[in-house]
This record gives C-alpha cells, structure tokens and sequence, in this order.
C-alpha cells in the first residue's frame, strides 16, 4: 500500500525559511515522480514542484522559482522542499502526491510536470502559515 506523509510545515515569518518533507513507503520501485501541490483557503489546488524519483528532473511553478528548491533521498525515499523567503501567499496546506508511470510509458517518469490529475497516491497534508 502506497503511503505519503508530509512534515515540516509551521508558521513563519514573512522572509523565512522552512523544509518540508515527505516520506514514502510501500513502492516497489524507484520508478516515480513526486510532486509537491498546495491549497490555499477559497483557492484551487496548485502545483509547486515536482521531481522524477529516477533523474531527479525537476519542474517549478513560476511562482516559486528562485525560492524554493525540490530534492530526494533516494535510499530514505524522501522528497525535500525547500522554501525560502517565504511571503504571505505562500500560505496553504502542502500536500505531496506521487504519480506512477502510466500503463505501457514506463520511460514517463523520467520527467515531470504538475498536472494533479496525474497523481494517484496523495499525503494527508501539512500546514505552512507566512505571517507577522
């Protein structure tokens, strides 16, 4: 069984800094992507970032090029966020998700994009608050 669980969230200050992580368990292989998603109050859903478990390709989305930065542990099957100089906007649950290759496109994982609907497994969430 698949399972994704988010930690690092918290309140901080505009300009600060925070590192998220999401362990994952019960994948049989390497071959996947995990992507990073938020939901801010009254908003829609957006992706953040992604990361191929295999090439480590990332993917940002404009918002936070620049400031935030994805990474793996391949051997602790663990994906890193992290954000830095964080601004109010950036206030949301963060959920991480991962996507597995599709049937008969095994090589689709070497890339990756954020489209949510992609992502078959999903974390429980965890909260990030920017604020003064």
């Amino acid at each position: 069984q698949l399972q994704l669980v988010e930690s690092g969230g918290g309140l901080v200050q505009p300009g600060g800094s925070l590192r998220l992580s999401c362990a994952a368990s019960g994948f049989s292989s390497d071959n996947y992507v995990i992507g990073w998603f938020r939901q801010a109050p009254g908003k829609e859903r957006e992706g953040v970032s992604c990361i191929s478990m295999i090439t480590s390709y990332t993917t940002y989305t404009d918002g936070v090029k620049g400031r935030f930065t994805i990474s793996r542990d391949s051997a602790k099957r663990t994906v890193y966020l992290q954000m830095n100089n964080l601004n109010p906007e950036d206030t949301a649950v963060y959920y991480c998700a991962a996507r597995p290759p599709p049937p008969r496109k095994p090589l689709a994982t070497l890339t990756c994009n954020l489209t949510a609907l992609d992502f078959t497994s999903w974390g429980q969430g965890t909260q990030v608050t920017v604020s003064s």
